[in-house]
């Protein structure tokens, strides 16, 4: 069975301070058999990529509003009169904030959203018909 893989590589901006940010090639990446994650890749160009894995649907409020608690908050935001979405990941190796332009990110939302719809994510997992298999036996 062949699933959709949703794509899409852009330059976030590592925030250092508020006066410094050095940019950060990363790629977004959505998978029709993981229908509830998103992966985001950092330094996918160099020997040692990092990968982060979080809700879609915490990435998709995000945009819009604070949310997320914990390991990864995202919030939308302006800078130099732009709209952005900051992302704060938090791990024991350290913490990070990274910034995203909001229309790159909204559009490549929208995407996985067409393969896979909000709400349809169990289906794609097959746990329905799973279920069925093993209740008729």
């Amino acid at each position: 069975m062949q699933y959709q893989v949703v794509e899409r590589e852009l330059e976030l901006k590592l925030i250092l301070s508020p006066e410094r940010s050095i940019p950060v090639p990363a790629r977004l990446g959505y998978r029709a058999d993981d229908p509830y994650a998103v992966h985001v890749t950092f330094h996918i160009n160099s020997e040692h990529p990092v990968s982060w894995t979080f809700s879609r649907e915490l990435l998709v409020e995000g945009v819009f509003r604070p949310c997320g608690h914990g390991d990864v908050r995202v919030w939308p935001t302006k800078s130099e009169g732009r709209s952005v979405v900051l992302m704060a990941l938090s791990s024991p190796d350290g913490d990070a904030l990274l910034e995203a332009p909001s229309a790159q990110v909204s559009a490549w939302l929208e995407r996985t959203l067409r393969v896979v719809p909000p709400g349809t994510e169990g289906e794609q997992l097959g746990i329905d018909d799973a279920l069925d298999q093993l209740l008729a036996r």
